[in-house]
């Protein structure tokens, strides 16, 4: 009777793990239709991009086939199909993100929004100093040791910066401490290229010392409260952080 019961059990169990995944990609499905509808509508270049990458690469493949004859004719198409379909999504994915980083500069809490979605091993605390003008520094920990992401005005946020860098160079010694402002003035990092201004830092520590560093600086705590953080309003396809993630997964 056990096993019989433990067997039904297990049945159950896996039955509804398969409706959960089938409904959570009936979700991701729903949402990166709703996401290209949208981008669709306010971006009349896309289209046209998607259908001539797609055909130009079935055309290509097709000719190539056509010149190696026999069954490769056939394997060429069906790969310029799949090919031609992947980089039209990947136009899709590019020019909904840039649409979305658009939309978010210059608005508060833009730089905490694209900090949260970094790809890799980054440690992300949003708000560990701010003014009363919702001007914010947050800290970031990774492989090139800490960076400060200042947002809002420059006047304001250098004194935060260097008070920050200056109490945490106090705990973490010789670990590199680096600082950025974002916006579009000079020597400051547009909102569209900070991840790729963080990845471009040297790797000076280890994914381990990012673990010690970081119950380190949790220790060390933030100087304003919760009430604090830039609460401003984010872009509308600022919800598109999931189907974001579920082009990069592509």
């Amino acid at each position: 009777m056990a096993k019989t019961r433990n067997a039904a059990e297990n049945k159950a169990a896996k039955a509804e793990a398969k409706a959960a995944s089938k409904a959570a990609a009936k979700q991701r499905r729903s949402q990166l239709w709703q996401a290209f509808q949208m981008q669709r509508k306010e971006d009349k270049r896309l289209l046209p991009y998607m259908i001539g990458a797609f055909v130009l690469i079935v055309a290509a493949s097709v000719a190539g086939g056509v010149l190696a004859g026999g069954i490769t004719l056939y394997l060429l198409i069906v790969l310029g199909v799949v090919l031609g379909a992947l980089v039209a999504f990947i136009i899709f994915g590019r020019r909904a993100q840039k649409s979305v980083f658009r939309k978010a500069e210059g608005q508060t809490g833009a730089a905490a929004w694209a900090l949260d979605n970094l790809r890799g091993k980054w440690r992300v605390t949003p708000g560990v100093a701010a003014t009363g003008h919702f001007d914010a520094v947050h800290r970031v920990i990774g492989r090139p040791g800490v960076i400060f992401v200042a947002e809002g005005s420059p006047a304001r946020v250098r004194p935060l910066l260097a008070q920050e860098k200056k109490r945490t160079a106090r705990l973490i010694g010789d670990i590199p401490i680096y600082d950025v402002i974002v916006g579009n003035g000079e020597g400051e990092v547009p909102l569209s290229k900070l991840e790729r201004h963080l990845t471009k830092l040297p790797a000076n520590i280890t994914v381990k010392q990012m673990d010690s560093l970081e119950s380190k600086l949790v220790a060390l705590g933030s100087r304003m409260g919760p009430a604090a953080m830039p609460k401003g309003p984010l872009p509308a396809q600022a919800k598109m952080k999931g189907v974001q993630r579920t082009v990069r997964r592509r």
